[in-house]
């Protein structure tokens, strides 16, 4: 189970899997290792500071250390060159490569390209990567089965905002083997999900504590 810090989170620091922090930065982490979390998982902290992985890991383990990361498409610009040819117009895309950009913990868009930096943070030491996403449709199935092949194992998937997400395209296409899912979403995994094999996992729930 992933547990959101949160003023009852002291209940869970015995079962949780890990405590996501999508806003706090080291003092809070420190804490909550201190006081016997299994697991954080840094969110906008460890985009302000990009030691704060290898400075938790040194002090605590890199078992212990993880990243979350809510992300989205990146959006897509065009621009109109009128200038450089009098003949024809070009029409030019802000993006050749459709990505996954993190936001920021009040949703807010960095612009920072999500497999770039959990690839970073992997070489920085962080065990674990909890990626947060609504997956739409076949690019976002394409971004999923990537990360999959990048992280491995220590990749789990969740949706962000999607009430009736396709798991089973997520599962089929996507390549996610580790999903975590609200309470609701979970009591429903049976209509969600296909058949599981023993090597997939489910975690029972992201909550706020």
């Amino acid at each position: 189970m992933f547990i959101i810090d949160g003023d009852a989170v002291g209940a869970w620091l015995a079962s949780a899997v890990a405590i996501i922090v999508p806003a706090e930065g080291e003092a809070r982490a420190s804490e909550l290792l201190t006081a016997g979390a299994a697991r954080v998982l840094l969110g906008e902290a460890a985009l302000r500071d990009s030691e704060l992985i290898p400075r938790l890991v040194a002090r605590f383990g890199a078992e212990r250390i993880g990243v979350f990361v809510p992300a989205r498409r990146m959006e897509i610009t065009w621009s109109f060159d009128t200038v450089s040819n009098a003949d024809f117009r070009v029409v030019t895309p802000s993006l050749c490569e459709a990505g996954w950009e993190i936001l920021r913990a009040d949703a807010s868009a960095t612009g920072i390209r999500a497999n770039w930096w959990l690839g970073e943070m992997k070489k920085r030491g962080a065990s674990m990567a909890l990626v947060q996403v609504d997956i739409g449709d076949d690019t976002d199935l394409n971004l999923c089965a990537g990360l999959v092949e990048d992280l491995g194992d220590r990749l789990w998937i969740a949706p962000r905002r999607q009430s009736d997400p396709a798991l089973a395209d997520w599962v089929a296409y996507g390549k996610a083997a580790q999903i975590a899912l609200s309470p609701s979403l979970f009591t429903r995994r049976a209509e969600l999900l296909p058949a599981l094999s023993p090597s997939d996992a489910v975690s029972p729930a992201v909550e706020d504590a």
